[in-house]
């Protein structure tokens, strides 16, 4: 038999849990105001900008964004009602309404697809369950700025310490899983099956050639601009060096490469376009006859 103020407490503990988690979660503490600048500095606004701030509080990263340049607009999203009325009346009076957005709503429903800068600081946890949902939505090359925390094992692009540490990371396009293309190299049709691997913005990559396989080196990739070298002994020639340079536009990449010859000064630069694919020619049987 449950004693009545035994019952009591356990009943106050199940009402009380999902509040002290909402409290924990949407406890507004203003970003300091000096650094501001700093998460904006450090993410490179540039004209045109659309500036997101999930968790905006009192609006002050948005509406820093829109003081700073007539071009940029913002738009912040925030739970607290009380604070969306006085961060739009806080837009109103300093003559930004026009340019700055403050709606009321859950970070996880934001519509990212518009952001060129997204700026948080909220509690690490909540910033970590953000994550997929910025790397799903949010377009290549967006700019994600935090201060404080970080993303966990997602590495910044950049980190300023100078004061609270301040994070930023270019959303990567995705470009994990199998593409091919055709380059004619020495007069001759060649077909690439290539296997890319990626964490974030950190990419590897292999890549056959007829029966040679060779690796992709030195990947770097960007928001949506890729580039890659490869060395790889082709068949009646000697070791050609390519250097593949493109966007990547969905599962399409497109750009050029520029293609050298062992022992030639001369390069060749080609138009390259590489198509993603659900199968890959890279896991054809080679056999034994391979040189």
């Amino acid at each position: 038999m449950v004693r009545p103020f035994a019952f009591v407490f356990l009943v106050s503990l199940v009402v009380a849990t999902p509040a002290l988690a909402q409290e924990r979660f949407s406890l507004f503490v203003p970003t300091e105001q000096d650094d501001v600048p700093r998460m904006l500095k450090l993410a490179g606004l540039r004209d045109g900008d659309v500036v997101f701030d999930l968790g905006s509080g009192d609006g002050r990263i948005v509406l820093e964004a829109a003081k700073s340049n007539p071009t940029v607009r913002g738009r912040g999203i925030e739970i607290d009602e009380k604070l969306v009325f006085e961060s739009r009346k806080t837009a109103q009076a300093a003559g930004l309404a026009n340019r700055v957005q403050i709606l009321h709503q859950n970070a996880f429903d934001a519509d990212l697809k518009e952001a060129s800068v997204i700026a948080m600081w909220l509690w690490p946890e909540l910033m970590r369950m953000l994550r997929p949902k910025i790397l799903k939505e949010a377009r290549p090359g967006t700019r994600i700025v935090t201060r404080i925390w970080d993303l966990g094992s997602w590495k910044p692009d950049l980190v300023d310490t100078d004061g609270a540490a301040i994070h930023v990371w270019v959303v990567p396009a995705q470009v994990e899983g199998y593409w091919s293309w055709t380059l004619n190299v020495a007069n001759t049709k060649r077909n690439y099956a290539a296997v890319v691997e990626q964490r974030f913005q950190e990419v590897e990559g292999v890549v056959r050639v007829g029966d040679r396989r060779g690796v992709l080196d030195s990947i770097k990739l960007n928001g949506d601009d890729i580039a890659f070298t490869l060395l790889i002994t082709l068949p009646g020639t000697k070791i050609v060096r390519h250097a593949f340079h493109g966007t990547v536009k969905g599962n399409v990449i497109e750009g050029t490469v520029s293609i050298q010859h062992e022992g030639s000064d001369d390069t060749v630069v080609l138009p390259w376009r590489a198509e993603r694919t659900t199968t890959s020619a890279y896991f054809a049987p080679t056999g034994v006859n391979s040189k």
